[in-house]
């Protein structure tokens, strides 16, 4: 077999593949002796006819249409694996040469990763806000903690911000029932806004027994974006009376003795979640610098399928109608072209990533080990709820094992690229990365993975490693 590559664009090549008659004859005879197991002849026994016989007797181009069909896509991937491309996507393949006794030859347009010229990482630096605690985020912290302590006393006055109300709720469209919207003794705290639009101001200046009903628009149901008038009965009004914080109090909430001691604690937790999200802001820009220094060209293809897929999922819920999608995103205060810009801005800026991770993965070799695999199946499975092994089989039916895979090692492409960069706050100071991003060099390669459930690991070794080697 031969086979050549015409680079098309940057991001797109055509390969062409010519194939020997001769090299198919395996799979001729293999096409023949399965025909042969389904030919009836006089003097043969089952599966016994010559193939000479049966190649004077069978419809030739029927078995070479059979033949090529089942072998232009094996020697695609030949093709492939023989080249320096590396596709992305499903090829558009054309025969363009196919007769019996004569040579097959047939080309293959795909998408493929574009070369890409990168950057030094050493030299990115970007910073990040710094880690600064206030007195009122403390402060926050521990009202959260006292209204979790706090006790419900029914009052007999209007119902205000902040109350506890246990309300009747129906609703009607075009003087219709809804069944749906139908519920009653539901509670509800006011302000929280977890309910329906208007529902809160209408509550809010009843008292027990007494009921509003105010317009709104419906978003889930048969009837959803209808518009709905709405009822609701208040049943009761509580109010929440909160502890006093004082050394009582931290000893009931906590495990410390004094309310200084808990509120040392609640700034340690409130820097731990600021922690958090530097983490996230350091590689949102490490990303963002990494983009803005990188050409990275864009197979349209690929871009295309992320957009349509966006799409697809944004109508679904909507029976796939136009005219209910652009009445939705009116609401929301946007149009169908603001909607269609941010779609494909998104689809072309995470292709864009997703190449750049990988190629950077590729020029820095980074490699997968089981156990960060296993770490990722294991957090996975408790954001989900369900066992490890589980979810592993759920992966492995839905084919979805080597996107994990890449996801992983593009994590781990991130973190060394924070590693290389120079990282400080707007204060000057500079930032230790190596809390949420691992330690960099040597001390990654000997660094234990602790928070591995050694048990789950154990199960999941060997599954998840045959899984993600026939990638």
């Amino acid at each position: 077999m031969k086979s050549t590559v015409e680079k098309l664009s940057p991001t797109r090549v055509r390969i062409n593949v010519e194939v020997p008659f001769t090299e198919l004859k395996g799979d001729f005879d293999q096409a023949f002796k399965e025909l042969a197991k389904t030919i009836r002849m006089p003097g043969f026994r089952p599966g016994k006819v010559p193939v000479k016989l049966l190649e004077s007797r069978i419809d030739k181009q029927a078995m070479l249409d059979q033949v090529v069909g089942e072998a232009v896509p094996a020697r695609y991937s030949e093709a492939v694996a023989t080249s320096e491309v590396q596709p992305l996507g499903q090829p558009e393949i054309e025969v363009t040469n196919k007769e019996y006794g004569g040579d097959l030859t047939f080309t293959a347009e795909v998408d493929v990763r574009p070369e890409i010229a990168l950057p030094d990482l050493s030299a990115l630096a970007f910073t990040v806000d710094p880690i600064e605690v206030t007195d009122e985020e403390v402060d926050a912290e521990l009202q959260n903690l006292r209204a979790r302590f706090g006790t419900l006393t029914g009052v007999d006055r209007p119902a205000e911000d902040g109350d506890f109300v246990s309300i009747d709720l129906s609703a009607t469209v075009d003087g219709e029932d809804v069944a749906e919207a139908k519920t009653e003794g539901l509670s509800h705290e006011i302000g929280s806004g977890q309910l329906i639009e208007g529902l809160d101001e209408a509550i809010k200046g009843l008292k027990a027994d007494e009921s509003k009903t105010f317009t709104t628009t419906l978003v889930a149901g048969e009837h959803a974006g209808a518009e709905a008038e709405v009822t609701v009965k208040v049943n009761s009004v509580k109010k929440r009376e909160l502890p006093e914080s004082d050394d009582e109090f931290a000893q009931l909430a906590s495990e410390f003795d004094t309310i200084d001691e808990l509120r040392e604690s609640l700034v340690e937790q409130v820097k731990q979640a600021k922690r958090i999200g530097q983490a996230e802001q350091i590689r949102d820009k490490a990303l963002e610098t990494l983009l803005e220094q990188t050409e990275v060209p864009l197979p349209e293809a690929i871009v295309q399928a992320q957009v349509d897929d966006t799409v697809h999922n944004a109508i679904h819920g909507l029976d796939h109608d136009e005219a209910k999608f652009a009445e939705a995103l009116e609401k929301e205060g946007s149009s169908r072209e603001e909607f269609d810009a941010d779609n494909r801005a998104n689809a072309e800026k995470a292709v864009k990533t997703q190449l750049l991770m990988d190629a950077i993965a590729d020029e820095l070799d980074v490699q997968v080990s089981q156990n960060d695999l296993t770490e990722r199946l294991v957090l996975m499975s408790r954001q989900y709820g369900i066992e490890p092994q589980q979810l592993l089989q759920v992966l492995q039916q839905n084919n979805q094992l080597p996107a994990m895979f890449a996801d992983v090692r593009r994590g781990l492409t991130i973190a060394a690229v924070v590693h290389a960069a120079t990282v400080t706050d707007t204060d000057g100071n500079e930032v230790d990365t190596t809390e949420f991003f691992g330690p960099s060099g040597d001390a990654a390669d000997d660094a234990a993975h602790d928070d591995t459930d050694d048990e789950a690991a154990a199960e999941l070794d060997t599954d998840a490693a045959d899984d993600t080697d026939s990638k």
